[in-house]
């Protein structure tokens, strides 16, 4: 039985996993993302692979889903929310302390690669894999292939303007990390919820999860804070139908899990996609949290 191992390097979690031919996780380990240290964050990706290879019994090809990408001219890490990784030279690194060689992707296109293989967008002629959780991120796929492009940043919608944005949102655009303003993450993420519900509120929260509980509890504030996550959501992705036109958008991240998302999205879309039949196919993940792992472990064949 051919046998890969994939490995998602979150921002805040590492996880490997043993993917089967079949599709199934044979072996899964986590541990912390250790933050800031990327020495440490080398050697605890090496650790977690030996210890699925020990389970196991087994040397097996490792594909790795990673924050950013790999620039082509320099072969440094660009665009990583996870800045600690950004300018060095990750992925030579890793081969070398794995003494053997690997394959990577952004990790929005593994989710988008894992989901349009085996996952909600089986079959799809092309798929939008998006993730909103910490960041925004996103994947194209177009008949089973990525779409990466020459400079490696195929589906980075997070960090384009936010489109069709209103005078109250070009004058309340956040600075985000990337160093420009009014990015599409500084709007939709978690953690952009939490911070222009806090300018309005009259009792400030302390996480998106209670800004999300708040409003599942009939709070007004709470409430009007998820609509405009959602209406600005509906404009991030209406640009890319505009752009990519794709058969199935596929959620995935932490706010893949809010259920309103699925109901509101397409009518709210619909207005700023241009056609005639705007409606789109929106999904919920098959894999959930580990659909990213599942693509980069089928960044090498089966």
């Amino acid at each position: 039985m051919k046998i890969n191992i994939g490995v998602d390097v979150g921002g805040t979690k590492l996880l490997a996993a043993a993917l089967s031919e079949t599709g199934e996780i044979l072996h899964s380990v986590t541990s912390p993302t250790p933050r800031f240290d990327y020495e440490l964050t080398i050697q605890e990706i090496v650790a977690l692979i030996g210890k699925i290879e020990t389970a196991l019994q087994i040397t097996a090809p490792v594909g790795i889903g990673m924050p950013g990408s790999i620039a082509p001219k320099s072969g440094l890490v660009q665009n990583a929310n996870s800045t600690w990784l950004n300018g060095r030279d990750f992925i030579t690194d890793l081969k070398s302390a794995l003494s053997r060689d690997i394959r990577w992707s952004n990790d929005a296109n593994c989710f988008s690669l894992s989901e349009s293989t085996d996952g909600a967008a089986a079959g799809a002629h092309s798929v939008f894999g998006v993730i909103m959780g910490t960041g925004v991120g996103g994947g194209l796929v177009l008949n089973g292939n990525l779409i990466n492009g020459p400079r490696s940043i195929g589906g980075e919608w997070g960090h384009c303007s936010l489109p069709f944005a209103d005078k109250d949102e070009f004058q309340n655009a956040a600075l985000c990390w990337c160093g420009n303003r009014g990015c599409i993450e500084s709007w939709i993420s978690g953690p952009a919820i939490l911070h222009h519900h806090n300018l309005t509120a009259k009792a400030p929260s302390e996480t998106t999860e209670q800004v999300v509980t708040l409003a599942g509890q009939g709070n007004f504030e709470a409430k009007r804070s998820l609509d405009a996550h959602t209406q600005r959501t509906a404009k991030a992705l209406a640009m890319v139908v505009n752009i990519f036109d794709p058969e199935v958008i596929v959620l995935g991240g932490g706010l893949s899990e809010l259920e309103h998302l699925y109901d509101k999205l397409p009518a709210l879309m619909a207005p700023y996609i241009f056609a005639d039949a705007p409606m789109v196919d929106i999904r919920r993940p098959l894999f959930g949290a580990s659909s990213g792992v599942r693509g980069a472990a089928r960044l090498w064949e089966f």
